[in-house]
């Protein structure tokens, strides 16, 4: 019995430490609804200016988002004060409303490519960098962007080596 146990705890410990790829993940709550007027912002460090990464915006929803889509602003702001700005469209529900991510009914959560995937990006210079991301929904029809984006529980960041 007990060597059955040490066997299953080194095949855990194996297993955990080739899965884990993830050098920086964090979350920030948003209350009830992200308001426009109060970015999301990370702070974090790179060493390796080498290694491709995989970088992702995480969403944690609940049944009170109501579009089919997202639309966010972003800038990563390099060590040297160099900006990427970009502003991404995500895919957030099926054709029939029902809610993409994974998770139960009420609470999903969502991992979106912000860099990588059909990209191979790799950190231009060592240093401090910073990532905001501001929430740019529109209800159709508007010019003004929604004030309160209801639905929308916490907001994260992920960077993970890309294998």
């Amino acid at each position: 019995m007990l060597r059955r146990i040490i066997i299953l705890f080194f095949f855990g410990l194996i297993y955990e430490s080739c899965n884990n790829n993830s050098i920086f993940e964090e979350y920030t709550s948003v209350g009830n609804a992200w308001d426009i007027d109060r970015p999301v912002t990370y702070n974090f460090s790179i060493e390796d200016t080498i290694t491709p990464f995989n970088l992702f915006i995480k969403l944690r929803t609940d049944n009170n988002y109501e579009f089919s889509n997202l639309f966010l602003d972003t800038s990563l702001i390099c060590p040297s004060n160099k900006i990427f700005k970009d502003t991404l469209e995500y895919q957030m529900a099926m054709p029939d409303g029902s809610m993409l991510g994974s998770g139960n009914m009420s609470i999903k959560e969502h991992k979106l490519w912000f860099k990588g995937y059909n990209e191979i990006f790799k950190f231009p210079e060592k240093g401090h960098y910073k990532l905001v991301i501001n929430q740019q929904m529109r209800v159709l029809g508007s010019n003004e962007g929604l004030k309160f984006l209801r639905g929308i529980m916490d907001v994260g960041f992920s960077i993970e080596k890309s294998f």
